[in-house]
Formats: structure tokens, C-alpha cells, sequence
């Protein structure tokens, strides 16, 4: 009887969580999703600052990014990653370093920059927050919630209501930490070699390689 009762309230669950989710919001994610599904490429610059509890920002840096398929190129402040659909390049430029892993589409992270558009389909509660003028572009803003906790408790997506691009979003961490990135420049369907994500030791002078294959 208690393994009947414990089955139907699993079921139960389930059920409202599904009703639970936002139509709206799930709207405005697959036409976002579908969006940067139909770009065989594309790059952008962002800013990227942290936020106080009090929604103060926190001193802005920038960087960017550039997609292609599974292949990606992120640069940041005193770092780059590149992806070239085999193996990934962490670039740290301050040690002048580079370490060599061998990359795995089963084990592709949610959070891939590559998988960044679709990680709402799996795992996540989301709801629709309303529109707000982000960076001079009229959004739509959905709020992702994770199911099953982890170290991210919170992302808030703002999504350009013309264009469905992405023009920004907000992670809170578990310890409650928030960091805001908005979308500076966008460029769809960008031209970019194969060679543009692969990490080309001849342009770093002295780096010290570390192949971790």
C-alpha cells in the first residue's frame, strides 16, 4: 500500500509539473531555440559583470563567441577555449599555458555554448517575466528554473521580440551569486573556417602545451 501511495504521488507530480510549465515562455524559447537552429554559424560580443544582492553591477569585462555546429571559440578575460570537434583548447594566457582534452559529444555539456540555446528542453521549469528594454531592444524575459538542483539556482534569459535573438541572460548560483552577460554585437550565419576553432600554436610563442589526451 505505502509503495502505491508513494507511486501515485510520484504520478501526481509529474502530471502538475508538466501543467506547470509556462506556455508563453515555452513559446518564446522554441522560436528562440529555432532561431539559432537554423544559423549554420554565427559570432557575438558580450559584456559580463557580476551583480550585488541589491542589483548593484559589478565592474563590466568583456568577451565573445563564435559557433559552429558543435565547434566553438570562447574568449574571455585571461582565458580562451576553443572547440574544434575533437579535441578542446583551454588557453590560459597569463601561465601562457594550454591544456589538451580530448572532446566527447556524450558527455557535451548542457552548459556547452554550442547547447546553450536548447538547455531549457531538459531538466528545467520555466515562466514568463514580462518585456523590458534591454540595451535599446524591446525583450521578452523567461526565467529558467533547474528541477533538480545543482550548482546553478536561477537563469533569466532576455530574448529580442522582433529578432529572437538572445540579447541577454543572468545566472544565480546555489550560493545565491548572480552574474549578468548581454549581448553587445550579434552576427548570424558569420563565415568562419574550420581552422578559426582550433588552437594554433605558432601564434603563442613559448606555450607550454599540456596534452591530457
Amino acid at each position: 500500500m505505502r509503495k502505491i501511495c508513494l507511486l501515485v504521488v510520484l504520478c501526481v507530480s509529474v502530471v502538475f509539473g508538466l501543467e506547470a510549465q509556462d506556455a508563453k515562455a515555452g513559446a518564446i524559447l522554441d522560436a528562440m531555440s529555432a532561431n539559432y537552429k537554423n544559423m549554420k554559424s554565427f559570432t557575438a560580443s558580450f559584456s559580463y559583470a557580476p551583480v550585488s544582492a541589491s542589483g548593484k553591477m559589478g565592474r563590466a569585462r568583456s568577451g565573445s563567441i563564435a559557433v559552429k555546429g558543435v565547434k566553438f571559440k570562447l574568449n574571455m578575460v585571461g582565458q580562451e577555449i576553443y572547440n574544434d570537434g575533437s579535441n578542446i583548447y583551454s588557453f590560459v594566457k597569463e601561465t601562457n599555458e594550454v591544456n589538451i582534452t580530448e572532446y566527447d559529444a556524450s558527455e557535451d555539456s548542457q552548459f556547452s555554448p554550442a547547447n546553450i540555446y536548447s538547455i531549457y528542453k531538459n531538466g528545467y521549469k520555466y515562466s514568463y517575466q514580462g518585456e523590458k528594454n534591454i540595451g535599446g531592444e524591446l525583450c521578452q524575459v523567461v526565467e529558467l528554473q533547474p528541477l533538480n538542483g545543482g550548482n546553478v539556482k536561477k537563469i533569466e534569459i532576455g530574448v529580442v521580440k522582433s529578432s529572437k535573438n538572445v540579447k541577454s541572460w543572468k545566472l544565480w548560483d546555489s550560493s545565491g551569486k548572480q552574474t549578468a552577460f548581454t549581448i553587445t554585437k550579434f552576427n548570424g550565419n558569420a563565415a568562419l573556417s574550420d581552422a578559426y576553432f582550433k588552437f594554433d600554436t605558432g601564434k603563442h610563442p613559448g606555450v607550454e602545451v599540456v596534452d591530457l589526451r
